[in-house]
């Protein structure tokens, strides 16, 4: 099965590890990755202020560079989501809107892909750790994925995943929302570290490196012994992880 991999803004810039990890994951599971190079932003900050003339270019940019992809797999719920949103951002130009549909069709979220296209039931991992989930708010609210993660993480030997209080509630990012309404997205970073803190878990696991960098980097700030990973950095572990 050949798949293309998009990388993402945030780890191709801050996470390249994920991206490794991906990678290895779906090419052990028998897939085969290419990495197609013009690949951009998918255009979601653009977007989500409202410069829709611009994401336009971007959307089309993007489509051109994943027209010749049997599959499209992203180590992001967020930036999968923004793909969806190119049909409606496309409807005044019929041509570029089915186009748009047929890169929707086939671009998945890493753990949907690997969930139900591989239906992968044995991911032969190990990490030996207590360990919560945090579920972003793209990918269980636009993608409405919200077991995939769940069904890979218990297959990983080792791993006690606790359940997080109040999980579906927001990190607080959100993007461009962290930057024009900070002192908001503050309070709601401390509160999900307060969570994350009553599982007394040792490892914060998710699903999108821009929730992972919210609360890492709160976790960090505060001193907590907390360490955080990408859900491809656990499916690709054969390591433990120590307390403290």
């Amino acid at each position: 099965m050949k798949v293309s991999l998009f990388i993402t803004c945030l780890a191709d810039v801050f996470y390249p590890g994920v991206g490794k990890d991906t990678v290895e994951v779906l090419e052990r599971l028998g897939c085969e990755v290419d990495f197609p190079e013009k690949q951009t932003c998918c255009g979601q900050p653009a977007f989500n202020s409202g410069y829709h003339k611009d994401t336009k270019k971007v959307a089309k940019h993007m489509i051109e560079t994943f027209a010749h992809s049997d599959y499209v797999v992203m180590p992001s719920g967020s930036c999968a989501s923004m793909i969806y949103e190119y049909h409606d951002l496309l409807k005044d130009e019929p041509e570029w809107q089915v186009r748009a549909e047929d890169l929707a069709k086939k671009t998945y979220e890493f753990t949907q892909f690997l969930v139900h296209v591989l239906k992968v039931e044995k991911v032969n991992a190990s990490l030996h750790a207590n360990a919560t989930y945090h579920t972003s708010c793209h990918m269980t609210r636009l993608l409405g994925e919200k077991e995939a993660p769940f069904k890979l993480l218990d297959q990983v030997e080792g791993l006690n995943l606790q359940t997080l209080p109040n999980r579906e509630a927001c990190c607080g990012f959100g993007g461009t929302f962290a930057v024009k309404m900070s002192p908001i997205s503050e309070q709601m970073v401390d509160e999900k570290v307060r969570h994350i803190e009553e599982t007394k878990a040792e490892l914060l696991i998710g699903a999108d490196c821009g929730c992972l960098m919210n609360i890492g980097g709160r976790i960090e700030r505060n001193g907590k012994p907390v360490k955080v990973m990408h859900i491809a950095q656990v499916l690709n572990s054969q390591e433990s992880v120590k307390k403290g």
